[in-house]
């Protein structure tokens, strides 16, 4: 079973707000002796297999180029032992064990809930956002929607998940411009595809 090494680079990329890679002030302090955590993914997988991210400690390095030895022992890649010599590049780094002052973006992407319905996630599109009073520390008070949900679809509760908000922002980040409102407000997209304000908004009968 052959086995590569995964570009967080490339998965940052395609989901910005829901993976995280460390920032560029902590890969440039990186040093010998640092441990290093990197994504092994096998050429041909296994049903249900999703890779293994494992510790490398740094035994080398010149500039963006590094060598080090594996420090976990590997559950599902039987080509690869414990202290196995692994060469990598930054872009492989997924995480370390510094404290990194960038993170806190990605705390906030993570921790804060929204409720979103399965419409949304199916066809990777929303339309309406509507932001009540948050329940709890980590609820936003935005639900959101497509806008092809019916009242039937609507009234069954089974239809919506509560997520991080890093989801929906990996999709449209555009709604980083007025996400920090204060409730009660709604924004809908324009046939420009650009979010806008709903001032007339019925509130009274929502909340009835």
């Amino acid at each position: 079973m052959s086995w590569y090494l995964e570009s967080v680079y490339k998965r940052n990329k395609e989901a910005p707000y829901t993976f995280y890679i460390p920032s560029q002030e902590v890969i440039d302090i990186l040093r010998i002796g640092d441990r290093v955590k990197l994504i092994f993914e096998c050429e041909t997988r296994a049903d249900g297999y999703a890779g293994e991210r494992m510790w490398v400690k740094i035994t080398h390095r010149d500039m963006e180029n590094f060598k080090g030895v594996l420090s976990n022992d590997p559950i599902n890649i039987s080509e690869l032992k414990i202290g196995q010599e692994i060469s990598f590049h930054a872009d492989h780094i997924c995480d370390t064990e510094y404290n990194d002052s960038k993170s806190s973006k990605w705390d906030y992407y993570f921790d804060t809930k929204i409720i979103v319905s399965n419409d949304v996630l199916e066809r990777d599109e929303f339309n309406f956002m509507l932001k009540d009073d948050p329940k709890d520390a980590q609820d936003s008070g935005w639900s959101v929607l497509t806008g092809y949900e019916d009242d039937r679809f609507l009234s069954n509760s089974d239809n919506f998940q509560y997520i991080s908000i890093g989801v929906i922002l990996n999709i449209d980040d555009s709604v980083l411009s007025f996400i920090d409102d204060p409730p009660l407000c709604a924004y809908e997209r324009n046939d420009h595809g650009v979010f806008y304000k709903i001032e007339d908004y019925d509130w009274e009968s929502y909340l009835a």
